[in-house]
């Protein structure tokens, strides 16, 4: 089974397989793990484009562990050695001095032949990838680092409602978060077919759902808000037309295009976005979907601006909590206004 640094595998079916991840470790906060929680000692390094190293984004700003993470960010445009830091000075992160990701990979496995993916958790001080795992590592962040949480941080995993939003999230990442590729990445006509039935089902299943609350799970922002608005994110830019999920866009689905605007005007998801880098990467990698490279202009994203109206539906965004303050100024993503 060969990889790509996305994370897809190449199967002998026609349906699209995402790969196990690599390097599964946790940072922990009581001993379980060989990597503790310990401020200035990991490098988050992530990528615009990627919606699942979006989701570690989202998480480390709405908890204000920014001073004690540390962000890597790489570019939008890799080829088959990984992911690239080509926005940095001399093609290079600025902490761990590497031009590709893979090497932080290689040096916490010599020989490593899995995905090169992001997010990546990595010790600064070895250069070594600590964990891809990017469902444990947001869990992580959420209950393992609460020490250096902001005042005023959201609880993402309540108690009460942790079984719920595990319920919920396994159909957004089957259906949703991974669904989107497996329509793209189909390589027969039946397969494409079957997950984008699927992918529809589920959005009109979530837009239901969602027409009477204003937030998937509880009354606040909780993870699995997280997890499916990182694809609705990208949906008009890139997976309606690039991996042909076109039933409609999220712009014609007034209740998901409600709820994705409320989250993007949402101090902590919008502030994170770079519709043009993920364009470029979308449209500028998959050279098998799109040989000429040619990165579409459209669509307008100013429209992400315009009032929502969910307010109505009441709901409190950070619970007893408050907004995260702005972004580090090194970490600020182009205004849309």
């Amino acid at each position: 089974m060969g990889t790509s640094p996305n994370g897809a595998a190449k199967s002998s079916s026609d349906e699209f397989v995402r790969e196990p991840l690599g390097v599964r470790e946790r940072i922990t906060s009581d001993g379980s793990s060989p990597w503790p929680v310990e401020p200035g000692r990991y490098r988050l390094v992530a990528a615009r484009a990627c919606p699942w190293a979006n989701r570690a984004v989202i998480v480390r700003r709405l908890l204000g562990l920014e001073p004690v993470i540390s962000m890597g960010i790489a570019g939008p445009l890799h080829d088959e050695r990984s992911w690239r830091f080509h926005l940095d000075p001399g093609d290079r992160d600025p902490v761990l001095g590497i031009e590709w990701l893979r090497s932080a990979y290689e040096a916490a496995v010599p020989g490593y032949d899995k995905g090169v993916t992001v997010p990546a958790m990595v010790e600064v001080a070895s250069g070594k990838v600590v964990t891809n795992d990017y469902k444990a590592l947001e869990f992580d962040l959420a209950t393992q680092w609460t020490r250096f949480h902001r005042p005023g941080a959201p609880d993402l995993f309540p108690e009460r409602h942790r079984d719920e939003i595990e319920e919920v999230s396994e159909g957004v990442f089957t259906d949703v978060n991974n669904g989107v590729y497996k329509c793209g990445f189909a390589k027969g006509q039946a397969s494409y077919e079957k997950a984008y039935a699927a992918l529809f089902a589920r959005l009109d299943t979530l837009a239901e759902r969602l027409s009477a609350r204003r937030y998937l799970v509880g009354d606040t922002i909780t993870e699995a808000d997280v997890r499916l608005w990182v694809t609705l994110a990208r949906f008009d830019a890139a997976y309606h037309g690039h991996f042909k999920c076109n039933r409609q866009k999220l712009s014609e689905m007034p209740v998901l295009w409600a709820y994705a605007r409320d989250l993007f005007q949402t101090p902590g998801f919008g502030d994170t976005i770079d519709f043009e880098q993920i364009k470029q990467h979308y449209y500028g990698v998959h050279h098998e979907l799109n040989p000429s490279g040619i990165v579409p202009v459209g669509p307008d994203v100013t429209t992400w601006l315009t009032p929502h109206g969910r307010e109505e539906l009441g709901g409190r965004p950070f619970g007893d909590g408050t907004p995260p303050g702005p972004p580090p100024a090194a970490e600020r993503v182009p205004s849309l206004a």
